[in-house]
């Protein structure tokens, strides 16, 4: 069980924050003291996903983004400097994704997944890592992966691709910048309870059932499951952690021998 101080004045961004998975781990943090900025580029949702975070008690810097556009993102970071005084934490989580065969994938879906994911978030880090190295203090990063990044999923090849990228450059950073006491990881989620991703990626119930038969723990995540995985390494209970993936999919890509007696 976490304490409720145990990020008490950290100061975090958290990217695609205002739906999903990015809301869940936003409000996780500020639960547990963190100031929070919140990044969007959907104005809806982020009025709808910062009223939600108001309405647990906390008070978040909403910022409108699209993370594919670098001057956009050093402007957030110098929005949320200006008004919190220091970034400590940066989540990774803005992301896109629909299914779509590769031969019938156009270059604009694909620049489109690869832009959001992996420039985005190698945009995000550079310019809040540049914050933490002049600032001299260290600090923590953390990117939403996703399981089939190294077993593979048919109709994901642009999303797979970005986010084994964001892999790579997870444990790059983290050798990169562990003399300056910055630690970069990463969090790959499987089938999360989540109504962005039912709609987008598994709309049947079929589709469900297939999936949940699939998973060794016999059910699906819930978006606390993955805000406490990066909770947890945003935290000094993983002060000697860097360049690691933390999956979160309930065994779903274990067990995948050929004897079905389990």
């Amino acid at each position: 069980m976490f304490t409720p101080s145990l990020l008490k004045d950290q100061v975090a961004i958290v990217t695609g924050g205002a739906t999903g998975l990015g809301l869940a781990i936003a409000r996780r943090l500020g639960e547990l003291g963190a100031h929070i900025a919140v990044g969007s580029r959907n104005a809806a949702n982020l009025e709808q996903g910062t009223a939600d975070l108001r309405h647990a008690g906390l008070d978040p810097l909403a910022i409108q983004i699209d993370v594919r556009k670098p001057e956009q993102v050093d402007e957030m970071v110098s929005r949320v400097v200006r008004h919190f005084g220091r970034i400590n934490i940066l989540v990774n989580n803005a992301a896109g994704n629909f299914v779509c065969r590769a031969e019938d994938l156009s270059p604009n879906g694909w620049n489109a997944v690869v832009g959001i994911v992996l420039n985005g978030s190698f945009y995000c880090s550079r310019a809040v890592g540049r914050h933490m190295i002049a600032r001299g203090s260290g600090g923590s990063i953390v990117s939403i992966l996703a399981n089939y990044v190294w077993t593979g999923s048919a109709g994901t090849v642009h999303s797979a691709a970005a986010k084994a990228g964001v892999m790579s450059m997870t444990q790059t950073l983290a050798v990169e910048w562990a003399r300056h006491n910055i630690r970069v990881n990463a969090v790959a989620p499987g089938a999360i309870e989540t109504a962005g991703a039912a709609r987008q990626l598994w709309n049947t119930p079929d589709a469900v059932q297939r999936i949940t038969d699939g998973i060794p723990l016999k059910r699906w995540g819930k978006p606390e499951d993955v805000a406490d995985a990066v909770t947890f390494l945003v935290s000094e209970h993983a002060g000697f952690i860097t360049g690691e993936t933390l999956t979160v999919d309930g065994g779903a890509w274990l067990g995948k021998g050929p004897f079905g007696f389990v």
